[in-house]
């Protein structure tokens, strides 16, 4: 059975989370801080966290900064705050999804559902894609570059093989949001951007001057076909 961290001070939505999550088949942990949160993460090794940025204790932003810091594990993200910045800064973060309250429980299980779909690395057709010097094998979710292991996200692990399966051709935003079935489904364009910034990050030489994602100004990304 997949382990469920629920981390959310509300009593009653994480209540309504937890029965919600137990009933689609999960084991859910529920904490109401974010050093419960940590202490949990480390202790239980949860498959995955759905995570309140707005924690006492210790910030949603910060836990999520150490989940990351210390493995792949996906992060959702629940948030009240209405800025776009505190959104992107948790997608940057590498959270792999979020939902603004207030949500729809069944969303949330559908969400969850679809990341965990994401980590289990079912194969599309060839297992092992190649392009240029990059190879994304895809049963055992493991990405190379020039013969280098890159620990990715599960978002970035399937944004990866999305493109690579299709060298030079031209992704929009949306057909990669599709694609990722699910992520930021409400077509918020630069959750793509920051799934793709962090993506660079880990397998670009120069970030900065991207040799694999390419930018397709109006339109999105391709991956190279040179």
């Amino acid at each position: 059975m997949q382990r469920i961290l629920v981390a959310e001070d509300d009593m009653q939505i994480s209540r309504t989370l937890r029965d919600y999550l137990e009933v689609a088949g999960y084991d859910v942990t529920v904490v109401g801080d974010g050093s419960a949160a940590l202490a949990s993460f480390r202790g239980d090794h949860p498959d995955l966290v759905v995570l309140d940025l707005g924690l006492p204790s210790v910030d949603g932003l910060d836990v999520a900064r150490e989940v990351r810091r210390a493995s792949t594990t996906p992060i959702i993200m629940l948030t009240a705050r209405g800025e776009e910045s505190d959104r992107i800064v948790g997608l940057e973060l590498g959270a792999d999804d979020y939902l603004v309250k207030p949500f729809s429980p069944k969303e949330l299980v559908a969400r969850v559902r679809a990341v965990l779909r994401r980590t289990s690395g079912v194969a599309v057709g060839a297992e092992v894609l190649r392009a240029s010097d990059v190879e994304v094998d895809l049963p055992r979710m493991r990405a190379k570059v020039a013969g280098r292991g890159i620990d990715l996200t599960p978002t970035e692990f399937h944004l990866l093989a999305t493109l690579v399966r299709e060298p030079g051709r031209v992704f929009t935003r949306g057909q990669l949001q599709d694609a990722l079935h699910g992520v930021a489904i409400e077509s918020y364009d630069r959750a793509i951007d920051a799934h793709v910034k962090n993506l660079r990050r880990k397998i670009e030489p120069e970030p900065g001057r991207p040799r694999y994602v390419l930018t397709v100004h109006g339109v999105g990304y391709r991956f190279t076909d040179a």
